[in-house]
């Protein structure tokens, strides 16, 4: 089925039609697309309000002419520096493959524009049927996923440098944020992942009718990803417990010093308080050398109990 330019332009529908598969894709889905596609397509009303609304998991749904498949693939922030979750929902049927996204996957924009406007691309990735279209469209989005993990990783060497520095602040900071990214990003791949497992062992015409649909490789990649996660999983958690070892050998240190000066500074204060009373009766008050007298006793009192430290070894 086609649609007008008009009805395209009001409902944010876009197509490509090439022989006789036609590709929809909707950004940023509404009602109103929503209510086109069940009265022309009688798509079940859950999978609709899915399309509408986050899904916690990917997952894939079997029906007699179509199926019903949600993806998650991670989007970078560079601003905030934080990895958000993308839901792409997907109908496919015999000639036709619908995908439904937030529009913030730029790649999967980029690829429609290119079908859209160059002939030969649009043959390379139309001619061969809806399944071969879907494969590609997951094989480009997950091989996104591999400049975000590196991304990761070049942030983990410089919080590593970070860790033996003074900088604590930012360092707890920078470590708190990896490790919510990583976090996200295997909550994403791992769901991910079995969804296309499943979706290479499914026994379904539309999706074996072409031979170089291979689904079980996206899911190698999956675990490819997820084997990297683990391994920054393990980094980031070695450098949680590496800097706090650090920050508590610091704070420790600070304190010891802290403890040390008011230990010294307790005997200097009650001799003060002593000879500050004004009482006419105590040594050496009618003295002009008392002052002095005071100073030697309160020096020889902290020589004496740095020298006894010392020797404790608390210093």
């Amino acid at each position: 089925m086609t649609i007008s330019d008009a009805l395209q332009e009001k409902l944010h529908i876009k197509s490509i039609t090439w022989q006789k598969l036609t590709w929809f894709d909707i950004e940023q889905p509404s009602r109103s697309e929503m209510e086109h596609l069940k009265q022309n397509y009688h798509f079940h009303d859950p999978e609709l309000e899915d399309c509408l609304s986050r899904v916690h998991r990917p997952k894939i749904d079997e029906h007699d002419k179509y199926l019903f498949m949600i993806f998650h693939f991670p989007v970078f922030q560079k601003q905030a520096r934080v990895i958000v979750t993308s839901q792409v929902s997907v109908f496919l049927g015999k000639d036709y493959l619908i995908t439904l996204h937030e529009g913030n996957l730029s790649q999967l924009a980029k690829l429609f524009s290119n079908c859209e406007q160059n002939q030969d691309v649009r043959g390379e990735y139309m001619a061969h049927g809806p399944a071969h279209l879907l494969y590609h469209i997951v094989d480009l989005l997950v091989n996104y996923c591999f400049p975000i993990l590196n991304k990761i990783g070049d942030n983990i060497e410089k919080v590593e440098e970070q860790v033996f520095s003074n900088r604590v602040r930012e360092t707890v900071h920078d470590l708190s944020v990896l490790r919510r990214n990583i976090i996200s990003f295997r909550r994403i791949i791992k769901s991910q992942t079995e969804v296309l497992e499943l979706l290479a062992q499914m026994d379904w015409p539309v999706l074996k009718e072409e031979p170089d649909v291979y689904f079980g490789d996206l899911a190698g990649h999956g675990h490819k990803i997820w084997d990297e996660l683990d391994d920054y999983k393990d980094m980031i958690e070695g450098l949680n417990d590496t800097n706090n070892t650090l920050t508590s050998y610091r704070t420790n240190q600070i304190i010891s010093a802290l403890t040390i000066i008011s230990t010294i500074v307790l005997p200097l204060t009650l001799i003060a308080s002593i000879f500050g009373m004004h009482l006419e009766h105590l040594p050496l008050s009618q003295s002009t050398a008392a002052f002095l007298v005071v100073m030697i006793m309160m020096a020889v009192i902290s020589i004496f109990m740095l020298a006894l430290f010392k020797i404790k070894r608390w210093i």
